[in-house]
C-alpha cells in the first residue's frame, strides 16, 4: 500500500501544471472549430429531420427525407456519375503521375525546370482551367472530328449526353496529376541508389525492375495518394459547374453539384441536407476500406 502511495505521490509531482500559453493557443481553436464546423453540423443533421427550405417555417417529418432518397432518380444518377467520375479519374491519375514522377526522377537536364511546369496545372484556378478546356472541346475538337471523319467528335463532347463525363474527367486528371506527381517523386528519392545498382546486377531492369523493386518501396506514397484522389475526385464541383452545369439534361450532375444546387437554389435545403449525410457516411465507408485494404498490401 505504501509503494503504491510513493508512485503515486511520484507521478503526481512529476506532472507540471499547464501553462496558459498553451491554454491561450488552444482555446479559440476550440472555439472556432465548434462554431464554424461542430455547431453547424449538429444544426444541419437536426435539420434532415424536418422539411426545412432554408427559410420560413419547418415541421417535424422524422425520416422522410432519408427514406425519400432511396426512390429518387435523380439522386441514384448523381451517385452513378461521381462513382463513375472518382474512380476512372483515380486510376488515371495514379497511373500518368507515377510515369511522370520516373520520367521527372531519371537524370535528365534541367529536372527543376521539368519539375515546375508540371506542377503548374495544380496552381492555376479551377475555373479557369475549366472555362478553357470548354472552349476547346466546342471550338477546338470538334474541327478535328469533322477532319477525321469521326462523327462522335465532330460536336462538342460536352453537348453528348453519353460523353460529356469524359470531358469532365480530363479536366480533373489534368489538374490533379500534379499533386500526386510531387507525393511519387518524393518517394522515389527516398530509394537509395544502391538498390537499383544490386538489382541490375541481379538482372532486373525496366519493368522487371519497378515491379518488383520500385513499386514495393513507394507503396505507401501509392496508399496515400490513391485514397487522397479517390477522396478529392467524389467532390468533383467546380468543373462541373465550369463545363456542364449539370447537364446534358442531368447526366452530369455531381452530389456535391446536386446539393448546392438543389438545397440553396431548389428550395430542398433539408432533402439535400441528407443527401449529404448519407454521401459524407459512404465517402467515409469507402476512404477507410480503401486505407485497411492498400495498407494491407503494404504488408
Amino acid at each position: 500500500m505504501s509503494n503504491t502511495t510513493t508512485a503515486r505521490t511520484a507521478v503526481a509531482a512529476d506532472r507540471k501544471p499547464i501553462e496558459k500559453a498553451y491554454l491561450w493557443m488552444l482555446i479559440p481553436a476550440f472555439l472556432l472549430f465548434t462554431g464554424l464546423i461542430v455547431v453547424p453540423l449538429l444544426q444541419g443533421i437536426f435539420f434532415t429531420f424536418t422539411n426545412y427550405k432554408g427559410y420560413g417555417a419547418w415541421h417535424f417529418i422524422g425520416l422522410q427525407n432519408y427514406i425519400a432518397l432511396f426512390s429518387d432518380d435523380i439522386i441514384w444518377q448523381s451517385y452513378k456519375f461521381t462513382l463513375l467520375y472518382a474512380v476512372t479519374g483515380t486510376i488515371l491519375v495514379n497511373i500518368i503521375a507515377i510515369c511522370l514522377a520516373l520520367l521527372l526522377n531519371a537524370k535528365l537536364a534541367s529536372t527543376s525546370f521539368w519539375r515546375g511546369i508540371y506542377f503548374i496545372p495544380y496552381l492555376l484556378p479551377v475555373l479557369v482551367i475549366s472555362y478553357i478546356f470548354s472552349y476547346l472541346f466546342t471550338n477546338n475538337l470538334p474541327l478535328i472530328g469533322q477532319k477525321l471523319g469521326w462523327d462522335w467528335l465532330s460536336t462538342s463532347l460536352l453537348a453528348n449526353e453519353n460523353l460529356a463525363w469524359i470531358g469532365i474527367v480530363i479536366v480533373g486528371v489534368w489538374q490533379a496529376v500534379a499533386f500526386n506527381t510531387l507525393i511519387y517523386l518524393a518517394g522515389l528519392q527516398t530509394i537509395p541508389s544502391e538498390v537499383y545498382e544490386a538489382s541490375s546486377l541481379d538482372g532486373a531492369v525496366g519493368w522487371k525492375q519497378f515491379r518488383t523493386i520500385t513499386f514495393p518501396l513507394i507503396m505507401g506514397y501509392f496508399t496515400i495518394n490513391m485514397v487522397l484522389s479517390f477522396k478529392n475526385m467524389l467532390g468533383v464541383f467546380d468543373q462541373v459547374v465550369a463545363l456542364t452545369n449539370g447537364g446534358p439534361g442531368t447526366s452530369t450532375q455531381s452530389i456535391a453539384f446536386l446539393i448546392f444546387s438543389n438545397g440553396f437554389k431548389g428550395g430542398e435545403y433539408a432533402y439535400q441536407t441528407a443527401n449529404g449525410v448519407i454521401y459524407f457516411i459512404i465517402v467515409l465507408v469507402l476512404s477507410f476500406v480503401q486505407l485497411r485494404f492498400l495498407q494491407g498490401k503494404e504488408d
